[in-house]
């Protein structure tokens, strides 16, 4: 009896391990990289900031008051006022939303046609694989910072006076930011799918029957997202630096719109006397790039398996 009791309660331990699933596992050794769970923290906060930060801290966007123009951090002001007096911290609070959002929809848009294009190479081979690289490679190949503006420049016209001004400029950068940054996440798809297609599960999976659907959503798809949530997490930051790039060049959203690149724009000839102007949106950015990076790097240890992340 005592021989099965100590039996029993050493396969006890064994047999939980074994129950751990893989993104059980993936989380617990996320959890281990102590930058990229501090990151975490730290984007969360910015996102509660920015979606809960307006209904607490409502003072108007544009309320203009001159006689508290260009003033540094106060009680009235806590991160100061710009030229016109308006307050800096309900207008980052406000562009922060739309950075962000500009940020993550971006992401979903390479994320989707990446994996699109990756997927239908991968298992299809041939000509078709073929043709699907080398307009990949094509894309690449592509300079992508005067593409942007170029195409910003001619269309922003027309599709802003299809939808209203701030929907259009939204679905234009969005579509363009997304548009260049596919090329990276088709690759690395494609090279998962070229080694999982002939691994054993799939191909038992084909002798019972499976369709080519039902091989990619159940059984390829799902193991290759790893790297994928990697490349996601990557595309939110260059995303929004490429939203910042375009509104400090003046190319993104209209002046009203506080986006935190345009603030930098506003803020550019007023550093001398106004530092505070720029310092606090630049460090917006700056944060929340650093977090997301550090997230990235946190997810690429924690998703591949090759990787021993020390206790």
């Amino acid at each position: 009896m005592a021989g099965s009791t100590l039996a029993s309660a050493s396969a006890s331990p064994a047999a939980e391990r074994r129950h751990i699933g893989p993104w059980q596992e993936a989380w617990r050794r996320f959890r281990k990289h102590r930058l990229a769970v501090a990151s975490g923290v730290v984007l969360l906060a910015l996102i509660l900031a920015v979606v809960v930060g307006p209904f607490v801290w409502s003072v108007p966007i544009d309320e203009i008051d001159f006689t508290a123009r260009l003033q540094g951090p106060s009680w009235a002001h806590p991160l100061g006022t710009d030229d016109l007096g308006q307050d800096l911290l309900a207008r980052i609070l406000y562009g922060g939303r739309i950075s962000l959002a500009v940020g993550f929809a971006a992401m979903a848009v390479a994320i989707f046609v990446g994996v699109l294009v990756g997927a239908v190479a991968g298992m299809a081979g041939g000509k078709v694989d073929v043709a699907l690289m080398w307009l990949t490679d094509l894309f690449l190949s592509l300079p992508q910072l005067p593409l942007l503006l170029l195409i910003i420049y001619l269309f922003r016209d027309t599709l802003t006076g299809l939808v209203g001004l701030e929907l259009g400029v939204f679905i234009l950068i969005v579509a363009v930011i997304g548009g260049f940054r596919w090329m990276p996440v088709a690759r690395l798809v494609r090279a998962q799918f070229l080694s999982l297609r002939e691994k054993e599960f799939v191909e038992a999976a084909r002798a019972l029957g499976a369709s080519r659907g039902r091989l990619v959503l159940r059984h390829i798809l799902p193991n290759a997202l790893g790297p994928v949530i990697v490349a996601a997490s990557i595309d939110v930051a260059a995303a929004i630096l490429a939203e910042s790039t375009l509104s400090f060049l003046g190319l993104g959203f209209p002046p009203d719109v506080p986006t935190w690149g345009r603030l930098l724009f506003d803020a550019k000839d007023n550093l001398d006397f106004a530092p505070h102007w720029a310092l606090f949106p630049g460090m917006a950015i700056f944060l929340t790039v650093l977090s997301i990076n550090y997230i990235g790097d946190g997810l690429r240890d924690a998703l591949d398996p090759r990787r021993i992340i020390s206790a």
